[in-house]
């Protein structure tokens, strides 16, 4: 029987559930904190020190939280944020119901909660693989649910029930958000453990963390995987910082129109993700995640030279059919050809890129709008997506990606002899 039909393991379906419930309190919290930090002031820097806090712990210990979590038991790592996460959120949700929140403390829990994610997020991107057996096949189709919940539970429902929830109180989504976490929690520590990774040569952290990173660098393929999304970053950065300006000022449109156009991006994600599997089956995943790529950049392109809301909105939709269906390739295929040792190190370092880009791409952004016009930080971005799809077409092309995945699954059949023995 092939993996095109070999149905998911049970544990994943806990593992997805948990996965949604914490995408949407992650979406409750997207749209709350930032709302309650306005009724504590009208500060746009403080503001920006709430927002900005929770990006920190990627920027500053990205490459060490993987090296971390690949020497704990993964499955351990995630239940256990969860629940330090549930138990932090009832500080903020506490003070606001004694009215002494606070935007210092607002900023540390934005921190701390972003420090978790790291750890989570990291812990849960190399337990998939030692779940699904590092099948590709599997691992791709597991992606697209979990990024389709993700897309549906964070971009769609968490937004809007974080507004209604705060009319209700201050502390109703914080601890709206602690239950999901909770909840969480309870699923991931249900699921099946996992053996730790071989254990390397005791060496400190940090030159563990360096193997790692080093590793991606040294892989024409998985460099060209971590590229991607960090050049991608700077593009949609740049064109997320003006984007509302130019709907207003270009398109003629409002907040209720803007929302519109966010909503047809995070629709066109949905439609990537659910096709991502049937590209990689048609094309290989190599050139499947050059085509998507290429789309991206084609479709920024469409909407710089758009005139009205209805084209920005197809633009958007494209665009975001193709961030979808490269955010299921992409890391399914890392998680495939990466040992298991190694897997939290080589996904924190390529995150953690992808982080550190970002505020690069708002900075551009925001000077090409003001030194130039509006539309010239998306046409830029465009030309960057293009010129970066052209670059690591051969990085990532089909026959390295083949190449990869039978390194691998040779590699696995040494380890399975080795232990058999």
């Amino acid at each position: 029987m092939t993996s095109d039909v070999r149905p998911l393991p049970t544990g994943f379906g806990r593992l997805w559930t948990a996965q949604t419930i914490s995408s949407l309190g992650d979406g409750v919290s997207y749209a709350a904190l930032p709302l309650l930090a306005l009724t504590l002031t009208r500060d746009p820097m403080a503001l920006a020190v709430v927002t900005a806090a929770g990006t920190l712990p990627w920027l500053l210990f990205g490459v060490l939280g993987g090296a971390l979590v690949d020497r704990w038991e993964r499955r351990r790592t995630m239940w256990v944020v969860d629940a330090a996460r549930a138990v932090l959120l009832a500080v903020p949700a506490t003070a606001a119901a004694f009215d002494v929140l606070s935007i210092p403390l607002l900023a540390v829990v934005a921190f701390l909660l972003g420090l978790g994610g790291l750890f989570f997020d990291t812990a849960a991107t190399a337990y998939l693989p030692d779940l699904l057996g590092r099948d590709p096949a599997l691992l791709e189709r597991a992606n697209s649910r979990l990024r389709g919940a993700q897309t549906a539970a964070s971009g769609f429902a968490g937004p809007p029930a974080g507004s209604a929830l705060l009319a209700l109180g201050r502390a109703v989504p914080l601890l709206a958000d602690a239950v999901s976490f909770m909840v969480s929690a309870l699923l991931v520590r249900s699921l099946p453990a996992m053996p730790r990774p071989v254990p390397e040569v005791r060496e400190s952290l940090l030159r563990q963390a360096r193997a790692g990173a080093s590793y991606v660098f040294r892989d024409q393929l998985l460099l060209g995987l971590a590229l991607r999304p960090a050049v991608g970053n700077v593009a949609f950065l740049a064109v997320e910082t003006v984007l509302a300006l130019f709907a207003h000022d270009r398109l003629g449109i409002g907040t209720y129109g803007f929302g519109l156009l966010l909503t047809a991006e995070a629709t066109g994600g949905l439609l990537g993700t659910g096709i991502a599997s049937f590209l990689g089956r048609r094309l290989g995943t190599g050139t499947a995640l050059t085509v998507t790529a290429a789309v991206e950049g084609l479709a920024i392109l469409g909407l710089a030279a758009a005139s009205t809301p209805y084209v920005a909105g197809l633009a958007l939709a494209v665009c975001g059919a193709g961030m979808g269906a490269t955010m299921v390739l992409g890391p399914s295929l890392r998680q495939a050809i990466v040992p298991a040792h190694l897997m939290g190190r080589v996904a924190s370092t390529s995150r953690m890129l992808a982080m550190c880009a970002a505020p690069f791409g708002a900075f551009l952004g925001g000077w090409l709008a003001s030194t130039f016009d509006v539309r010239t930080p998306l046409y830029a971005a465009a030309c960057l997506l293009l010129a970066m799809t052209a670059v690591t077409a051969t990085m990532t092309s089909n026959r390295r990606v083949e190449a990869a995945l039978r390194g691998a699954a040779d590699d696995r059949v040494r380890e399975g002899a080795v232990i058999n023995r």
